[in-house]
């Protein structure tokens, strides 16, 4: 079967100009447009890349006839805001991390996919990871037995990142150790308990009124006997840059390395191995596949932060773009779609609700679960 090519729009290009040249060379897509407030860096990337369509005003951007999906990288702040104006102006969404900073924002992004029949992805890195997408393998093959218990956590040192940052609660960005605790599952968030735990710095603690250094949250996964424990923290606590998740089964259990460039650890009953976690290039279309083992740069000088203090975001990125552009061709549900995505995203700012009300069990709304 053959498809039409669809016509992407990037907007933000610190972090998003890494895609680029993912879309320039997958094979169902068109690098159409870039957006970017900056002329300056819009006309250096536009002309890096070769791309005409540039637009300096996203509102601008939308009125594009030709334009079918676009994928937002912008701060954090703007996520919801940008995803609804997308939707509401007919285009499909992908949109990094998180989907929203409120409920009540991920609710309108999920009953806008509803009612317009358009799409929506939230572009966890995690989900897409070489180390995921291993445990995956070997818990679909029945290797690990019975899941029994999930555990992820995400501490980074954010002192020097743009000012929005800081001070921002731990849980309000916790996609990437709630995501995958969901996902290997196939499961959602039902209900949370959080717990704060230290203080940081006085002049951190103004801007969001949250004083804790690490927040630590239990989930209860809906229809199942599973629970998992996520970990996050942002500042004053010293630890070396870790996404991590270990899953726990009856036969094998997987656990992340603690220090990064180890090798993780397969325990086949009580018995431990190190092993090699393999590329997954073999996934993808061959055209995209070296995006796995490398940036889309040349040298990790022009590479934006996250992509290096994340490892190359574990080879995801163009595994994110492949689920995209394959689920919009074949018409199904990208993962995570509106409503996944709501629910790992809620996890996080529900989590941190709790922990504000030491410790309080907080029910997931029932928009982000599957009926």
């Amino acid at each position: 079967m053959t498809h039409k090519k669809l016509n992407i729009a990037i907007i933000g290009l610190g972090f998003g100009a890494e895609f680029i040249p993912i879309y320039r060379k997958h094979p169902g897509a068109n690098m159409y447009a870039i957006c970017q407030r900056n002329e300056a860096k819009l006309n250096e990337i536009g002309d890096a890349f070769g791309i005409e369509k540039r637009y300096t005003d996203y509102d601008e951007l939308l009125k594009d006839p030709d334009i079918d999906a676009v994928h937002i990288n912008t701060p954090i702040q703007a996520h919801a805001e940008q995803s609804l104006k997308a939707l509401r102006a007919g285009k499909h969404v992908a949109c990094t991390v998180p989907m929203a900073t409120t409920v009540e924002e991920c609710r309108q992004i999920v009953e806008e996919t509803e009612k317009s029949g358009l799409t929506y992805m939230m572009m966890e890195t995690v989900i897409y990871s070489r180390e995921f997408l291993f445990v995956k393998e070997m818990y679909e093959k029945g290797e690990m037995g019975k899941l029994q218990f999930l555990r992820a956590s995400h501490q980074q040192e954010m002192a020097g990142w743009p000012g929005y940052w800081e001070g921002l609660p731990p849980m309000h960005y916790a996609t990437h150790c709630v995501g995958p605790v969901l996902a290997l599952a196939k499961g959602q968030a039902e209900y949370v308990s959080c717990f704060g735990s230290g203080r940081i710095d006085e002049n951190l603690i103004e801007k969001y009124g949250s004083p804790f250094a690490i927040e630590t949250c239990h989930i209860k996964l809906k229809d199942s006997d599973l629970s998992a424990e996520v970990t996050r923290s942002l500042f004053n606590t010293a630890r070396q840059y870790r996404e991590s998740f270990d899953a726990y089964g009856s036969e094998k259990s997987f656990e992340w390395t603690l220090i990064e460039h180890e090798d993780p650890v397969v325990h086949t009953g009580e018995k431990p191995e190190r092993v090699k976690v393999p590329d997954y290039a073999h996934l993808l279309p061959e055209e995209i596949s070296s995006f796995t083992t490398a940036g889309v740069y040349d040298s990790d000088d022009n590479q934006h932060l996250s992509f290096i203090q994340g490892a190359g975001h574990g080879g995801s990125h163009p595994h994110l773009v492949h689920e995209f552009v394959t689920a919009l061709q074949e018409g199904r549900a990208p993962y995570p779609d509106a409503r996944q995505s709501a629910n790992i995203t809620c996890v996080g700012i529900l989590a941190h609700e709790s922990a504000m009300k030491g410790g309080a069990i907080i029910p997931l709304p029932a928009f982000t679960l599957n009926s």
